[in-house]
């Protein structure tokens, strides 16, 4: 790939977006009872002011702290040159993993893997405009001898080489032109869990799930995890809503210890759930094995990813065989260039990437990942969903796509992260306008967010 941009970038700037979802119930689940979504929403500006614009997923308190992390990352980042950047993109993202310094609080994990995603999803979302594609065309379009230069293949060589890679890139790019042309014509499929979160009431779950039939929805996912009796009530509402000829997926957020999650979920076996995520610790691989091995017997998959913390975590679940499903966050692990590498593992062993996004602007971005994934790593759709979540999208300039339950691919350039002004204006924290009204009122007024 040609590269030959005369820019260099002038400044990296964060800032704290937050959304009052608490106030709805949106996004509750078994362990997380009243989530603000927001977002560290990073802008990195060129020197003849180009903007590339990328975030990271968070849920209200400690958004603060992220931001703190990509200002302590950004002395890396500024007045660098960016033909240096994208052409050693691989070299680049491990200086920022791999600061003598800062590494010591990770490596490669927490609030500073975090604040690394915002910034390479900035990166990305900058590199798109400047060929002026969608991320998802530009990696399409990119010859795998170059794609293997933007991955840190550092502790995983063990199980997926550089050469590897490249011929899992030749095999998987084979027809590809073809199945870019069916992205955009009529995209890909998608799940909801807008029906499922935990803080519902019965009648909005049958509203939701009416309407989400209505749109041609044929997935659906159900937050458990609290009290046996009450899943099995909710479980049995959603069925009767959606019939037992639509898919059905339980998730428990990390609630269990490992027993128990098998004991929980073997009792919910007849709703005939294709998987349980996140059964236990996103810590435990082991664990997950166990869960793993114990439910196959019943046709029910493992699927986990969303807080996975790293690649080298997400070899080891594939080692152990710990999961059918990789659920890969596009804001968890480092941005665009980790993240691809967990594909190429993924098709190495077999297994099925259906990515998380269950936040905001992560239906934006992981939409390319998948997209790349079916034009030029697997190939295949079988068995494979992108999360959605029907909220925030209209904060973005150019908003994910679904219609008839399907990403739609579209053509506009970037990586789709780029919010609306009047959003910045309203909801950065504390001092955007919306905050400024609630936290005047008794439903904020003794936040300490």
């Amino acid at each position: 790939m040609k590269i030959n941009y005369e820019k260099t970038v002038k400044s990296v700037e964060a800032f704290d977006i937050r959304f009052p979802t608490s106030l709805s119930g949106d996004g509750s689940d078994a362990i997380h009872s009243d989530p603000d979504y927001s977002v560290c929403y990073v802008i990195i500006r060129t020197n003849d002011d180009l903007k590339g614009h990328g975030m990271t997923f968070t849920l209200g308190k400690g958004t603060n702290i992220v931001l703190n992390a990509v200002e302590n990352l950004k002395f890396l980042v500024e007045n660098q040159s960016l033909n240096e950047i994208y052409k050693n993109f691989g070299l680049f993202w491990r200086k920022l993993t791999s600061e003598s310094q800062l590494r010591w609080l990770g490596p490669e994990k927490g609030v500073m893997h975090l604040a690394v995603a915002a910034i390479v999803n900035a990166l990305w979302d900058l590199w798109g405009k400047l060929e002026g594609k969608p991320v998802w065309k530009l990696l399409t379009d990119m010859e795998p001898e170059f794609v293997v230069t933007l991955l840190d293949f550092r502790y995983c060589t063990d199980v997926l080489t550089k050469d590897e890679a490249i011929q899992l890139l030749k095999k998987g790019s084979e027809g590809k032109t073809q199945r870019v042309e069916e992205l955009l014509e009529t995209g890909y499929r998608a799940y909801t869990t807008a029906t499922g979160w935990l803080g519902y009431s019965d009648e909005k779950m049958i509203e939701l799930c009416q309407k989400y039939m209505k749109k041609g929805f044929d997935a659906f996912k159900i937050k458990i995890g609290q009290d046996l009796k009450r899943d099995i009530e909710r479980c049995k509402l959603m069925r009767n809503q959606i019939g037992y000829d639509r898919t059905f997926m339980l998730d428990s957020n990390q609630i269990f210890d490992v027993d128990q999650a098998i004991d929980w979920v073997i009792k919910l076996k007849d709703f005939k759930p294709l998987w349980i995520e996140e059964p236990t610790s996103p810590d435990d691989i082991l664990g997950h094995a166990k869960i793993a091995d114990a439910l196959r017997p019943f046709n029910i998959g493992v699927a986990s990813g969303e807080m996975i913390a790293n690649r080298v975590v997400f070899k080891q679940f594939f080692q152990a065989n710990a999961f059918e499903f990789c659920q890969v966050d596009s804001a968890r692990i480092g941005g665009v260039n980790e993240i691809l590498l967990v594909y190429l593992m993924a098709k190495k062993f077999n297994k099925k990437v259906c990515p998380h996004a269950g936040g905001v602007g992560l239906s934006e971005m992981v939409q390319h990942l998948q997209f790349w994934d079916y034009t030029s790593v697997s190939g295949s759709k079988e068995g494979r969903y992108i999360e959605f979540v029907d909220q925030q999208h209209d904060q973005f300039v150019n908003p994910a796509i679904v219609q008839n339950a399907c990403y739609i691919a579209n053509l506009s350039s970037g990586y789709n992260t780029e919010l609306k002004a009047e959003c910045v204006e309203k909801f950065q924290y504390p001092m955007g306008s919306e905050w400024q009204k609630l936290l005047k009122t008794n439903l904020y007024a003794n936040s300490s967010m």
